[in-house]
């Protein structure tokens, strides 16, 4: 992967990988999703605002995500999931088949390895505390849970840690 962008490589964390960076080409004039990078805890959305000039980049995790599926087309598909904190759809579009056919792989794999096959998400009022002993992380700002030790980001919300 050599012809990573600078700013990826900069906000990857600790131990985080990237596993395929696929380059969108741009149809129409507006603004649109530049790249798509999958890592091995996330998935990261570089989108140009051609009006400002500045580079956003919206991550999603996979523990956020729902199990996706994959509309194949003639020459590019798309895929589609839905994200478990707010349920609005999460659609990665006009991706060339081959490109399309490994995210989905890496997507599926990713989700699999980091939600457990009943996970319910957060419980609401949970009677018990955190295990005496445990190995806990730090507390996310945002929303309070707790997140892995070594993470840079909330696993429930997605927000960077400090």
């Amino acid at each position: 992967m050599g012809n990573l962008p600078r700013d990826v490589i900069k906000g990857l964390g600790p131990g985080e990988e990237v596993q395929l960076f696929i380059k969108t080409k741009i149809y129409h004039p507006r603004i649109n999703v530049d790249s798509v990078v999958l890592t091995n805890e996330r998935i990261i959305l570089r989108e140009t605002n051609r009006l400002l000039g500045r580079r956003h980049s919206p991550a999603y995790l996979y523990t956020d995500l729902v199990t996706p599926t994959l509309d194949k087309g003639p020459l590019r598909s798309s895929i589609k999931s839905q994200l478990k904190s707010t349920g609005k759809p999460f659609v990665l579009e006009n991706l060339p088949n081959s490109d399309a056919e490994k995210a989905y792989g890496v997507i599926q794999s990713n989700i699999a390895r980091y939600q457990t096959p009943f996970s319910t998400g957060p419980v609401a009022n949970a009677p018990f505390g955190p295990a005496a002993g445990s190995p806990m992380g730090t507390i996310c700002r945002k929303c309070g849970h707790a997140a892995r030790q070594g993470s840079k980001f909330c696993d429930s919300c997605g927000a960077k840690l400090k």
